[in-house]
């Protein structure tokens, strides 16, 4: 067995020593022979005397039978000295037997994956728990075991607080706390024989069609709930559906809030269906779904019958012309409504022909009509303005955002000195030039019923604002006036100053966005100098007013002894630390004086 391993090892690459032939006495012993003798003394383990044995046995069978004295001397020179073997030799043989043993076991693995077919597990170790921590791909579930009983307590406990909230409160807001179905599920239970909410409010909260059914057999009995709030809630078309099958019956809830809901037709639908038989609603709100022009002819064919429906909220949604013409039937034989929000449904010039033409014709009185954002031209305008001229109830008119240009400003201020009952009306964003706004501003000289104008976003520029303000100096009953965004300019800003120092009745006058500066922030600071006892707000955020103009405003507002401002915004403009401590300490001084606060915001 040594012999066989002394062997094996001598097989190797072997490396050449020279030895002294007279010191050995006998034939030089070959290059292998020498690596053999020399390699195999270091790893002889088995004794001193053993490996002598060896040592002989090899060199009997170089040498031959022969056997003297010198191969004595020669093996105790060769254990005295044994010469060192280069490293990078040793790492030649270790390092392609070691890669050969790791190729061979990856093989091996590799074979094993394949071939061998995969133990089934038992039944019982399927349904053993597993230990210590459960993790999972969800958001928000890698969590240890006992925290998620944790929170689900705190959710019980918060339910267990909203559902006292209900019972104790007259008004409730639950909006955005996101309790979904289940939730809801539980606090319906607070509402059946609730005689103390009035008004609550579940937007925002994750509730879908299946929560809706939670209402059933509670809002029946409950009649004091007069107000609820789902908006936000992708209840669709069939949670519509169903909530308009529990509404029949109600004879508490007077507004519906059913905003950004995911309502298409069949909902709007379902909700005609119901307005047909329920006699209490008296608000209802569907603004920002996918209602398209069939369920606006659902709707309308509602109103024939309704006779309670007094506001009706359909902004954002599709109904388009055709929408507006259905809508329009609906409204001649329908006496009850006075509110009609159709901002932002595409109605166009045909649309706004059709709809005035069924306001016209009914007998009902109408009192706030938003026609906002429908790409309304001066076509559309002239529709408009003649119903202005005829209506005696109508008090808000909503035109903002479309585009009537000058000849629709026009034909509005025509109507207008006809008109006596309108309070509010929105022209901004309509194109409108210095030409149009000269027209309104002549209307003003004889109407004292306009308290509200909003005229912001068109470039009426300096010369719009002298035309308006020169007759606001004397003349109307604008109380909030709304100018943002339309290029007046220094110029346009000292016009307004000068008219400040005369006009009794202006409030709120907001002149954002407008490229006032230092100096038309000078130029009303010497008015706001001068005791105005109406003016309360004023924003010129956005001017890019810097510190000399707001210096010139803080002197202005210490130096009026008996100013009624209550409210400043400088907002986003280029103030820095030093015209920012200037504003404060006026602020100060004002109360100090007056004992009133003084709203700075910078």
């Amino acid at each position: 067995m040594d012999s066989l391993s002394t062997l094996s090892l001598c097989s190797h690459t072997t490396v050449n020593f020279e030895f002294n032939r007279r010191k050995i006495g006998q034939k030089s012993l070959n290059s292998s022979s020498s690596y053999c003798l020399l390699y195999i003394s270091p790893i002889c383990i088995g004794g001193r005397r053993k490996c002598l044995r060896m040592i002989r046995a090899a060199s009997s069978s170089i040498s031959g039978p022969r056997r003297s004295t010198n191969s004595r001397r020669v093996y105790k020179e060769s254990q005295a000295q044994t010469p060192a073997i280069p490293v990078d030799q040793i790492a030649s043989l270790v390092v392609p037997a070691g890669a050969l043993v790791v190729v061979s076991f990856v093989l091996w693995k590799l074979v094993e994956k394949v071939l061998l077919p995969k133990q089934a597990k038992t039944t019982s170790e399927e349904s053993k728990p597993t230990q210590g921590l459960k993790w999972s791909i969800a958001a928000g579930t890698n969590l240890l075991p006992g925290f998620g009983a944790k929170v689900e307590r705190e959710a019980k406990l918060r339910l267990n607080d909203f559902a006292k909230e209900l019972r104790s409160f007259s008004i409730v807001d639950m909006s955005g706390r996101n309790f979904g179905d289940e939730g809801l599920f539980f606090l319906a239970e607070s509402l059946a024989y609730n005689q103390t909410a009035e008004d609550v409010n579940f937007a925002a909260n994750g509730i879908t069609a299946v929560g809706v059914k939670s209402f059933d057999g509670i809002l029946q009995s409950n009649i004091a709930l007069k107000t609820l709030n789902l908006s936000g809630n992708d209840i669709g078309d069939e949670g519509a559906k169903c909530l308009c099958d529990i509404l029949e019956n109600n004879s508490g809830i007077q507004k519906l809030q059913l905003n950004s809901t995911g309502l298409g037709d069949e909902g709007a639908k379902a909700i005609g269906e119901m307005l047909k038989k329920n006699s209490t609603l008296r608000v209802l709100e569907l603004n920002n779904n996918l209602i398209d022009y069939s369920g606006f002819s659902g709707l309308a064919g509602s109103l024939l019958e309704n006779k309670t429906l007094q506001s009706l909220h359909l902004n954002g949604n599709y109904g388009g012309a055709l929408g507006a013409a259905a809508l329009a039937k609906g409204l001649e034989g329908n006496k009850a409504l006075r509110e009609l929000y159709l901002q932002g449904n595409s109605i166009g010039d045909e649309g706004v022909r059709a709809l005035i033409s069924g306001l016209s014709l009914r007998k009902g009185k109408l009192v706030l009509l938003d026609i906002a954002n429908n790409s309304v031209t001066a076509r559309g305008a002239f529709h408009v303005a003649e119903f202005v001229k005829k209506s005696k109830s109508l008090l808000w008119l909503n035109l903002y955002m479309n585009d009537i240009k000058d000849e629709g400003a026009e034909k509005i201020a025509e109507a207008l000195k006809e008109n006596r009952s309108i309070t509010n009306i929105d022209l901004g964003g309509n194109d409108i030039h210095a030409k149009g706004i000269s027209a309104i501003a002549e209307v003003l000289k004889d109407n004292s019923v306009i308290t509200s104008l909003e005229l912001g976003y068109n470039p009426i520029g300096p010369e719009g604002a002298m035309a308006l303000a020169e007759v606001l100096k004397f003349h109307g009953n604008v109380k909030d006036l709304m100018l943002g965004w339309c290029q007046l300019g220094a110029k346009g800003a000292e016009y307004f100053a000068d008219m400040l120092k005369y006009n009794g009745t202006i409030s709120t006058l907001d002149l954002r966005a407008n490229g006032l500066r230092d100096e038309g922030a000078i130029c009303l600071a010497r008015s706001l100098k001068v005791v105005n006892e109406s003016l309360t707000t004023l924003n010129l955020g956005f001017n890019e007013i810097r510190d000399e103009g707001a210096f010139a405003i803080a002197q202005a507002l210490k130096a009026n002894e008996d100013v009624r401002l209550t409210s400043l915004n400088l907002a986003s403009n280029f103030l820095t630390k030093l015209g920012q401590t200037a504003l404060t300490d006026a602020r100060d001084h004002v109360f100090e004086m007056t004992e009133k606060e003084l709203a700075v915001m910078f």
